[in-house]
């Protein structure tokens, strides 16, 4: 199991923003620091992204539409994330930001707020720390799963006794 865990230890991350430039960068300054870095700019696409590969982290954006800047497409986009793949992180990244938005996010299951434009030691720290939660999550869905495994063996019902005696 905690082979499992090590292998990932670099992190598969997808970026959903709908400016290419921005998703470019992002691949060229975490394509060194992580696992598989995949940018997609249709947030409609999530779902079926998340479905076709294991990530660990999601940097999505808040606003997807022109002209719209309050941040609840992000929280939307968000709260499904989090309704089906609650072990990944999602980190909200936006160049609309202040501290409601913030709180709104972190109260919706956001791992962390970033602005653009990013510091990039800082979002490598702040996607370092989330990554860590993601796998804090999994490898405590994988013991429960084991545990939950290992109570059903020793609970089974013992059918047949097999042995010999003089009786």
């Amino acid at each position: 199991m905690q082979v499992e865990i090590m292998a990932a230890q670099k992190g598969n991350i997808l970026i959903v923003d709908d400016n290419k430039s921005i998703i470019s960068a992002l691949e060229i300054l975490l394509s060194t620091e992580f696992g598989e870095i995949t940018g997609i700019t249709n947030p409609n696409l999530i779902p079926s992204e998340l479905k076709k590969k294991d990530y660990d982290l999601v940097l999505l954006d808040m606003n997807f539409s022109a002209g719209v800047n309050t941040g609840n497409e992000g929280i939307f986009w968000l709260t499904r994330v989090k309704e089906t793949w609650p072990e990944i992180s999602v980190i909200m990244i936006t160049a609309f930001g202040d501290v409601e938005t913030a709180v709104k996010a972190l109260k919706a299951g956001a791992s962390d707020f970033v602005l653009k434009p990013w510091d990039n030691e800082k979002l490598i720290a702040t996607i370092n720390l989330a990554l860590e939660l993601s796998f804090s999550r999994k490898e405590i869905r994988q013991l429960k799963e084991r545990e939950a495994e290992l109570k059903k063996e020793i609970n089974r019902e013992q059918r047949h006794i097999i042995g010999s005696s003089p009786q």
